[in-house]
Protein backbone atom coordinates (compact mmCIF):
# COMPACT_ATOMS: atom_id res chain seq x y z
CA UNK A 1 0.00 0.00 0.00
CA UNK A 2 2.81 2.79 1.18
CA UNK A 3 4.58 1.47 -2.24
CA UNK A 4 1.44 2.27 -4.30
CA UNK A 5 0.94 5.83 -2.60
CA UNK A 6 4.55 6.45 -3.29
CA UNK A 7 4.03 5.89 -7.18
CA UNK A 8 0.42 7.89 -7.09
CA UNK A 9 2.16 10.99 -5.47
CA UNK A 10 5.04 10.45 -7.89
CA UNK A 11 2.92 10.76 -11.35
CA UNK A 12 1.04 13.60 -9.74
CA UNK A 13 4.58 15.79 -9.39
CA UNK A 14 4.46 18.30 -12.24
CA UNK A 15 0.31 17.24 -13.11
CA UNK A 16 -1.66 18.82 -10.18
CA UNK A 17 -4.26 17.22 -8.87
CA UNK A 18 -7.78 17.59 -8.10
CA UNK A 19 -10.89 16.14 -7.39
CA UNK A 20 -14.37 17.00 -9.09
CA UNK A 21 -15.78 18.91 -6.13
CA UNK A 22 -11.87 21.03 -6.30
CA UNK A 23 -12.28 21.66 -9.47
CA UNK A 24 -15.53 22.78 -9.17
CA UNK A 25 -14.74 25.23 -6.34
CA UNK A 26 -11.66 27.04 -8.19
CA UNK A 27 -13.56 27.33 -11.52
CA UNK A 28 -16.96 28.27 -9.76
CA UNK A 29 -18.47 25.46 -12.02
CA UNK A 30 -21.45 22.92 -11.00
CA UNK A 31 -19.98 19.52 -10.30
CA UNK A 32 -22.65 17.90 -12.64
CA UNK A 33 -21.37 19.89 -14.73
CA UNK A 34 -17.70 18.76 -14.63
CA UNK A 35 -18.66 15.16 -14.49
CA UNK A 36 -21.46 15.22 -17.35
CA UNK A 37 -18.60 17.40 -19.86
CA UNK A 38 -15.88 14.89 -18.31
CA UNK A 39 -17.67 11.72 -17.94
CA UNK A 40 -19.96 11.33 -20.33
CA UNK A 41 -23.30 11.36 -20.36
CA UNK A 42 -27.13 10.16 -22.01
CA UNK A 43 -29.97 11.90 -22.76
CA UNK A 44 -33.18 11.29 -24.17
CA UNK A 45 -34.29 12.75 -27.58
CA UNK A 46 -38.10 11.32 -28.29
CA UNK A 47 -37.69 8.00 -27.74
CA UNK A 48 -33.92 7.90 -28.54
CA UNK A 49 -31.19 7.41 -26.27
CA UNK A 50 -28.49 9.70 -27.29
CA UNK A 51 -24.94 9.04 -25.79
CA UNK A 52 -23.01 11.87 -25.39
CA UNK A 53 -18.75 10.89 -25.29
CA UNK A 54 -16.53 12.78 -22.71
CA UNK A 55 -15.30 16.15 -24.41
CA UNK A 56 -11.75 14.41 -23.55
CA UNK A 57 -10.03 12.03 -21.40
CA UNK A 58 -8.88 13.34 -17.73
CA UNK A 59 -4.94 13.37 -17.53
CA UNK A 60 -5.19 11.64 -14.19
CA UNK A 61 -6.67 7.46 -14.13
CA UNK A 62 -9.58 7.91 -11.95
CA UNK A 63 -10.91 5.12 -9.45
CA UNK A 64 -14.01 4.01 -8.52
CA UNK A 65 -15.97 6.01 -11.29
CA UNK A 66 -14.44 9.13 -9.65
CA UNK A 67 -12.95 11.67 -11.49
CA UNK A 68 -9.56 12.98 -11.26
CA UNK A 69 -8.18 15.96 -13.00
CA UNK A 70 -4.94 17.51 -13.47
CA UNK A 71 -3.84 20.78 -13.93
CA UNK A 72 -4.23 21.34 -17.57
CA UNK A 73 -7.86 19.58 -17.06
CA UNK A 74 -8.56 22.44 -14.97
CA UNK A 75 -7.56 24.67 -17.24
CA UNK A 76 -9.10 23.40 -20.50
CA UNK A 77 -12.23 23.99 -18.46
CA UNK A 78 -11.71 27.64 -17.10
CA UNK A 79 -11.28 28.65 -20.99
CA UNK A 80 -14.82 26.47 -21.56
CA UNK A 81 -16.45 28.12 -19.02
CA UNK A 82 -15.41 31.72 -20.28
CA UNK A 83 -17.31 30.64 -23.54
CA UNK A 84 -19.97 29.17 -21.73
CA UNK A 85 -20.65 32.15 -19.56
CA UNK A 86 -20.62 34.14 -22.45
CA UNK A 87 -23.86 32.09 -23.95
CA UNK A 88 -21.83 29.53 -26.15
CA UNK A 89 -23.48 26.10 -26.29
CA UNK A 90 -21.69 23.42 -25.18
CA UNK A 91 -22.37 21.77 -28.86
CA UNK A 92 -20.35 25.15 -29.99
CA UNK A 93 -17.50 24.88 -27.66
CA UNK A 94 -17.53 20.72 -28.33
CA UNK A 95 -16.83 21.40 -32.28
CA UNK A 96 -14.48 24.15 -31.32
CA UNK A 97 -12.48 21.48 -29.31
CA UNK A 98 -12.16 19.10 -32.44
CA UNK A 99 -10.68 21.82 -34.45
CA UNK A 100 -8.42 22.77 -31.90
CA UNK A 101 -6.88 19.70 -31.63
CA UNK A 102 -6.49 19.14 -35.26
CA UNK A 103 -4.78 22.63 -35.35
CA UNK A 104 -2.78 22.01 -31.87
CA UNK A 105 -2.16 18.66 -32.27
CA UNK A 106 -2.78 18.34 -28.67
CA UNK A 107 -5.58 16.59 -27.23
CA UNK A 108 -5.68 20.10 -24.71
CA UNK A 109 -5.44 22.06 -27.34
CA UNK A 110 -7.14 25.00 -24.76
CA UNK A 111 -4.29 25.95 -22.56
CA UNK A 112 -1.65 25.98 -25.77
CA UNK A 113 -0.43 28.84 -27.13
CA UNK A 114 -2.01 27.85 -30.27
CA UNK A 115 -5.31 28.84 -29.03
CA UNK A 116 -3.98 31.68 -27.41
CA UNK A 117 -3.26 33.14 -30.38
CA UNK A 118 -5.25 31.81 -33.24
CA UNK A 119 -8.64 31.04 -30.98
CA UNK A 120 -10.98 33.05 -32.70
CA UNK A 121 -10.16 31.73 -36.45
CA UNK A 122 -10.64 28.11 -34.93
CA UNK A 123 -13.66 28.77 -33.27
CA UNK A 124 -14.91 30.35 -37.06
CA UNK A 125 -13.87 27.25 -38.86
CA UNK A 126 -15.66 25.28 -36.47
CA UNK A 127 -18.81 26.30 -37.89
CA UNK A 128 -19.12 22.86 -39.54
CA UNK A 129 -21.93 20.85 -38.45
CA UNK A 130 -23.51 23.45 -36.26
CA UNK A 131 -26.91 24.91 -37.28
CA UNK A 132 -27.61 28.22 -38.93
CA UNK A 133 -28.55 29.89 -35.64
CA UNK A 134 -25.21 29.01 -33.63
CA UNK A 135 -23.53 29.65 -37.10
CA UNK A 136 -24.95 33.29 -36.97
CA UNK A 137 -24.35 33.93 -33.41
CA UNK A 138 -21.16 32.46 -33.53
CA UNK A 139 -20.16 34.94 -36.50
CA UNK A 140 -22.15 38.14 -34.35
CA UNK A 141 -19.82 37.16 -31.47
CA UNK A 142 -16.41 36.56 -33.19
CA UNK A 143 -14.74 40.12 -31.76
CA UNK A 144 -16.12 38.90 -28.38
CA UNK A 145 -14.63 35.60 -28.32
CA UNK A 146 -10.84 37.28 -29.30
CA UNK A 147 -11.50 39.43 -26.38
CA UNK A 148 -12.44 36.93 -23.87
CA UNK A 149 -9.54 34.65 -25.10
CA UNK A 150 -6.97 37.97 -24.47
CA UNK A 151 -9.01 37.97 -20.94
CA UNK A 152 -8.07 34.57 -19.97
CA UNK A 153 -4.83 33.81 -20.89
CA UNK A 154 -3.56 36.75 -19.46
CA UNK A 155 -3.77 35.29 -16.31
CA UNK A 156 -1.90 32.15 -17.38
CA UNK A 157 1.84 31.42 -18.08
CA UNK A 158 3.01 29.40 -20.66
CA UNK A 159 6.07 28.15 -21.11
CA UNK A 160 6.94 25.81 -24.25
CA UNK A 161 3.57 27.06 -25.91
CA UNK A 162 1.90 25.30 -22.45
CA UNK A 163 0.21 26.79 -20.15
CA UNK A 164 2.05 25.96 -16.78
CA UNK A 165 0.73 28.60 -13.83
CA UNK A 166 -2.62 30.32 -13.22
CA UNK A 167 -2.83 33.34 -11.51
CA UNK A 168 -6.20 32.96 -10.03
CA UNK A 169 -6.55 35.83 -8.02
CA UNK A 170 -7.77 38.38 -10.88
CA UNK A 171 -4.00 37.98 -12.54
CA UNK A 172 -2.18 38.77 -9.07
CA UNK A 173 1.08 37.83 -9.03
CA UNK A 174 0.81 36.70 -5.06
CA UNK A 175 -1.44 33.53 -5.60
CA UNK A 176 -0.81 31.22 -8.17
CA UNK A 177 -2.01 27.52 -9.06
CA UNK A 178 1.13 25.96 -10.13
CA UNK A 179 0.95 21.96 -11.03
CA UNK A 180 5.17 21.48 -10.06
CA UNK A 181 4.25 22.80 -6.97
CA UNK A 182 1.54 21.42 -3.93
CA UNK A 183 -0.01 19.28 -6.08
CA UNK A 184 -1.24 22.59 -7.96
CA UNK A 185 -3.56 23.98 -4.59
CA UNK A 186 -3.65 27.71 -4.60
CA UNK A 187 -0.34 29.20 -2.37
CA UNK A 188 1.10 32.12 -1.79
CA UNK A 189 3.43 32.35 -4.95
CA UNK A 190 6.80 33.33 -3.26
CA UNK A 191 6.32 31.79 0.05
CA UNK A 192 4.65 28.50 -1.02
CA UNK A 193 2.00 28.69 1.67
CA UNK A 194 -1.19 27.03 0.72
CA UNK A 195 -4.10 29.85 0.53
CA UNK A 196 -6.50 27.81 2.56
CA UNK A 197 -3.52 27.24 5.67
CA UNK A 198 -2.85 31.06 5.21
CA UNK A 199 -6.88 31.94 5.40
CA UNK A 200 -8.01 29.30 7.98
CA UNK A 201 -4.79 30.40 10.25
CA UNK A 202 -6.16 34.01 10.28
CA UNK A 203 -9.58 32.97 11.28
CA UNK A 204 -8.27 30.98 14.50
CA UNK A 205 -5.66 33.90 15.29
CA UNK A 206 -8.22 36.42 14.53
CA UNK A 207 -5.18 38.38 13.23
CA UNK A 208 -2.91 38.94 9.66
CA UNK A 209 -0.28 40.16 11.63
CA UNK A 210 0.02 36.93 13.84
CA UNK A 211 -0.33 34.86 10.77
CA UNK A 212 2.08 36.81 8.93
CA UNK A 213 4.69 36.65 11.84
CA UNK A 214 3.90 32.41 12.34
CA UNK A 215 4.71 31.75 8.18
CA UNK A 216 6.89 34.59 7.11
CA UNK A 217 4.60 35.57 4.87
CA UNK A 218 3.82 39.88 4.48
CA UNK A 219 0.73 41.11 5.65
CA UNK A 220 -0.25 42.03 1.83
CA UNK A 221 -0.18 38.58 0.77
CA UNK A 222 -2.20 37.10 3.76
CA UNK A 223 -4.61 39.54 3.27
CA UNK A 224 -4.88 38.67 -0.59
CA UNK A 225 -5.19 34.57 0.72
CA UNK A 226 -7.69 35.38 2.80
CA UNK A 227 -10.14 37.42 0.46
CA UNK A 228 -9.46 34.75 -2.57
CA UNK A 229 -10.55 31.78 0.11
CA UNK A 230 -13.61 33.75 0.92
CA UNK A 231 -14.33 34.37 -3.15
CA UNK A 232 -14.15 30.85 -3.73
CA UNK A 233 -16.49 30.36 -0.79
CA UNK A 234 -19.08 32.94 -1.87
Amino acid sequence: MLQLAANKNASLLGTGFYTVPEAARLLKISPLNIRRWLGGYTYKHGEKVVKMPPLWSPQLPGHDHHLELGFRDLIELLVMKSFIDRGLSIAVVRNCLDVARECANDPRPFSTRRFQTDGRTIFLESLRGLDDAEVLDLKKQQYVIKRLIDRTFKDLDLSDDIVTSWRPYGGKPSIVVDPERAFGQPIAASYGVPTVVLAQAVEAEGSVEKVSQLYDVPGGVVRDAVKFEHSLAA
